[in-house]
């Protein structure tokens, strides 16, 4: 029954003559795709080998870009900013320096960097819950328009800036082989690693300018002072450190913590470079008198300079400090009795106070470094060369001991600071989540993808094509059959209308001999 009526479901298609009416049976149109399923097949598989084949030559002669994830992770980036409070730019990433390194480490000549540099894409990824944030903005923005301020409050805090970037590499216009081309994204990730520590942790120059001081361009009690400003900085610097580590860091390179490198830079000044500045003192030891008594002069100008503009700023830091209004709170009980108001201190007021004894503490060390010349000056000029050449010789000694003792000092705080910044500050500040790779898997994955869109066409053109042939096929069957029923039907009828005037004929003839006869 089921077959009898897909046999009896036709389509037609209608002409103005209605004997020129096209029909087309589904039975037939089944029958013609059934005799072009296997041509169809051989298509198909034609196809595929001819997309497949389009897709390999393209993925040699147009390469792929290679992809690779990254992350940064910590405190200021999720509001977009560095290390050190500024904007953060990721585009550091490709900066011509780490380039410059990871082609140096590789061998590569540098004709490549630009190339390589203007291949190189970044586009921060959003997750999908800070997407799902995003999305308020719209509502948020129709309450902003009935003047809520709140509303406008709430879309600065969606803002959100990408921790973790996707980098992109297009080296069609460098010289690199596919597995070049990896080699250098992947160590260009990994030389931005060195980068960034050196970019926002231990300032290498500050230890390469302690240590490319020369002493002995200067006179004695010159050199002096150039061992003190090394020492001075190197011990704020250690300080600094000291206070921001809140882990007690010893580092597992030289053994120390930055209390360890802080008593012993104060032991090298206190100790050593005092025995040899109060030695020089003591004997009147100079290269050159002159030139030492107008150094003198000059730095006692110089501190007082220094020591006026401390004043000024400390008479108005106690000033505002003094008229400074402090926050005050106010709370409300059920009666009277119950109202209590205390006062706060703010930031401003705690960054004032802090400011004023830290100008204090300089002010103090200004005075000291005055009366110190002052007492140097008067002993120089009264005083008379009291050492002998061997005692020089030994000083000499002494002071090249006490440079090598420092640059020392500058290595240590150096290597311990590294350590402390990549193993503890900034342990997971940067990472390398997805390598670069070009395996054979990764060859075939984008084979099959560039293959897609390709294959899809051919197909979709293959399925036109094999269905319009056999519904064409189908069309010319039942229009012949209709024809050669048409035509049975025609010879038939005409069968029928011969037969019918030879029986009148034969009638005819018959009642013209009975009229005869009678």
């Amino acid at each position: 029954m089921a077959k009898k009526e897909t046999n009896n479901l036709n389509i037609t298609i209608n002409n103005q003559d209605e004997e020129s009416d096209i029909v087309v049976s589904m039975s037939t149109l089944i029958k013609k795709l059934k005799k072009y399923f296997l041509i169809w097949l051989v298509a198909v598989v034609v196809f595929i080998a001819m997309a497949f084949g389009y897709a390999g030559v393209s993925t040699q002669v147009t390469k792929a870009r290679l992809t690779a994830l990254i992350s940064f992770s910590f405190d200021g980036v999720e509001k977009g900013l560095d290390p050190n409070g500024r904007e953060f730019d990721v585009y550091s990433v490709k900066n011509p320096a780490v380039i410059e390194r990871a082609l140096t480490e590789l061998g590569i000549n540098m004709d490549q960097l630009e190339p390589i540099r203007e291949g190189i894409t970044i586009t921060g990824r959003i997750p999908d819950d800070a997407l799902q944030r995003l999305n308020v903005y719209s509502d948020v923005l129709n309450n902003t328009s009935n003047g809520s301020i709140s509303a406008a409050e709430k879309i600065l805090e969606t803002t959100y800036f990408p921790t973790q970037y996707e980098i992109y590499f297009d080296y069609n216009r460098t010289d690199l082989s596919d597995e070049d081309a990896v080699n250098v994204l992947n160590t260009i990730l990994n030389t931005y690693n060195d980068y960034f520590y050196e970019l926002y942790g231990y300032n290498e120059a500050v230890g390469n300018a302690l240590a490319a001081v020369d002493y002995t361009l200067y006179d004695y009690n010159e050199a002096v002072d150039v061992f003190s400003n090394s020492l001075v900085s190197l011990k704020n610097y250690v300080r600094e450190l000291a206070n921001e580590d809140e882990t007690r860091f010893r580092s597992s390179v030289t053994g120390y913590t930055f209390d360890d490198l802080y008593r012993s830079i104060e032991t090298v000044e206190s100790i050593e470079l005092d025995k040899i500045s109060s030695f020089i003192t003591v004997n009147n030891i100079t290269k050159d008198k002159d030139e030492a008594l107008a150094y003198y002069e000059y730095r006692i100008k110089a501190l007082g300079r220094e020591k006026s503009q401390y004043e000024e700023t400390l008479k108005a830091l106690e000033a505002s400090i003094e008229t400074y209004q402090k926050d005050q709170i106010i709370v409300f009980g059920n009666t009277e009795d119950t109202n209590t108001q205390s006062t706060l201190t703010s930031k401003q007021y705690d960054d004032m106070f802090a400011q004023k004894n830290q100008i204090s503490t300089d002010l103090a060390k200004t005075k000291q470094l005055i009366n110190f010349y002052k007492d140097r000056q008067e002993a120089l000029s009264d005083g008379k060369l009291s050492a002998t050449s061997e005692e020089i010789a030994k000083l000499d000694e002494d002071m090249a001991a006490l440079n090598e003792r420092i640059g020392n000092l500058v290595d240590l705080v150096c290597d311990t600071s590294e350590d402390y910044y990549k193993n503890v500050t900034f342990s997971n500040a940067y990472n390398v989540l997805v390598p670069a790779s070009n395996t054979a898997s990764n060859k075939v994955a984008r084979v099959i993808e560039n293959a897609k869109m390709p294959l899809i066409l051919l197909e979709v053109l293959g399925i036109v094509v094999y269905f319009g042939v056999a519904f064409i096929a189908a069309i010319v069957s039942d229009s012949r059959k209709k024809r050669q029923e048409l035509d049975k039907k025609k010879r038939k009828a005409a069968a029928d209308d011969d037969d019918e005037d030879e029986t009148e004929d034969t009638e005819e003839s018959e009642s013209s001999k009975d009229k005869k006869s009678k």
